[in-house]
């Protein structure tokens, strides 16, 4: 009897514990995906994650490598001779033939859309020199983009090398990076591409093989599909909705589409963009001698919950202004900075610029300096 009181009582007890959760706990999303994470592009942070730094296969989705890189080679509109090896590279293909030629460009619509590795092959050989140049590439950039679980070994993801391997975490900020190339975005956002064919009396038609984009998900803007028989199936999408950009990857998900849209509606729901730093004065700083002349010259967006507002905190730090600021122009463009935290934690550091006021003939100088330059063609736009 005493067991049984006790276990009622601990039911009891469990129960009002679970009613009393958090919201933020009632919309925790669950997914299928051995790996997965959703960040928020613009700032970085991780909205969700599950085992995303444990390093796994990730098959096609190494194509995004292999895109980005022919998008910065400055080639796209270069014709490419595929080779030999280019048409005997197994698994999806998008039919090409010795010695055809094709645009650069075409050959990444080809990539990305329909995962040819043939054409993973053909982009490799034309835009490193040999596909192991382009490999060396491929680590290069990885270790700017600072994937430190990275390991690339061919540019397309097939399972012929055990060094070829990322993590959910690596490949999310490898599509932050891409997605700051408007080329890249146009590509990867592209539903369906014609790709002029003068070696035939056809075009090839190609349509994205991403059905979160082509008919699953509205908010869907691009990403990357991918299966091996090892690391089975692999997914990268990007969506926007509002003014909140998001990534999601999954590893060896068999339900990637619902687990994508699940993690991205949870996130839209539960988060919005909060503008931590707003663009002009810092009335926080009361200084006597910078006033009203100090600015941010941009904003800082972060993605926060209802009840996480207080987990932010800016600390400011000036410059001492020195005996020899006796001018304006003595002043230095830069004269502090506002280190955010959340949480405790450093996420941003904002210079903080000083307004360097011209005088009246100064401005009207300038002026007819900037119309004399336009006039006889010597100002750049830059």
């Amino acid at each position: 009897m005493k067991k049984i009181c006790k276990l009622v009582l601990f039911v009891f007890i469990l129960s009002i514990f679970l009613i009393n959760l958090p919201p933020t706990a009632e919309a925790s999303v669950s997914v299928s995906a051995r790996s997965a994470i959703l960040i928020e592009q613009n700032s970085g942070r991780i909205l969700y994650q599950k085992n995303a730094f444990e390093i796994s296969k990730i098959a096609s989705i190494t194509k995004i490598m292999t895109a980005i890189l022919a998008i910065e080679s400055g080639k796209m509109d270069e014709t490419v001779t595929v080779s030999d090896r280019a048409v005997r590279t197994e698994g999806s293909s998008i039919y090409l033939k010795p010695g055809e030629k094709i645009k650069l460009k075409d050959l990444v619509y080809g990539l990305m859309l329909r995962s040819g590795n043939d054409s993973a092959v053909a982009i490799a050989e034309h835009v490193g020199g040999s596909l192991e140049g382009f490999v060396f590439l491929m680590n290069q950039k990885a270790e700017e983009i600072g994937m430190r679980k990275t390991h690339f070994d061919n540019p397309h993801g097939l399972d012929d090398s055990k060094d070829h391997y990322s993590t959910a975490y690596d490949m999310a900020k490898l599509t932050r990076y891409a997605m700051m190339n408007s080329t890249y975005r146009t590509i990867a956002g592209t539903k369906v591409h014609r790709a002029h064919n003068p070696n035939e009396g056809w075009d090839r038609v190609w349509k994205n093989k991403n059905r979160l984009l082509t008919e699953k998900y509205k908010y869907c803007t691009g990403g990357k599909t991918g299966y091996t028989k090892i690391a089975k199936r692999t997914l990268v999408t990007t969506a926007t909705k509002g003014d909140m950009n998001l990534i999601a990857v999954t590893l060896n998900d068999g339900d990637d589409w619902n687990d994508h849209i699940s993690m991205y509606e949870n996130a839209f729901k539960q988060y919005d963009l909060a503008e931590i730093i707003s663009t002009g004065n810092i009335p926080a700083i009361k200084s006597s001698f910078y006033k009203k002349n100090i600015y941010f010259k941009k904003p800082f967006l972060y993605p926060i919950s209802s009840n996480e507002e207080s987990k932010i905190n800016i600390q400011y730090k000036m410059v001492k202004p020195e005996k020899e600021w006796r001018h304006v122009e003595d002043i230095p463009d830069v004269v502090g900075h506002a280190t955010i935290y959340f949480d405790g934690e450093k996420i941003k550091r904002v210079p903080i610029y000083y307004l360097h006021k011209q005088s009246k003939e100064d401005s009207i100088f300038k002026l007819f300096e900037d119309v004399f330059m336009s006039f006889v063609g010597l100002k750049s736009d830059g």
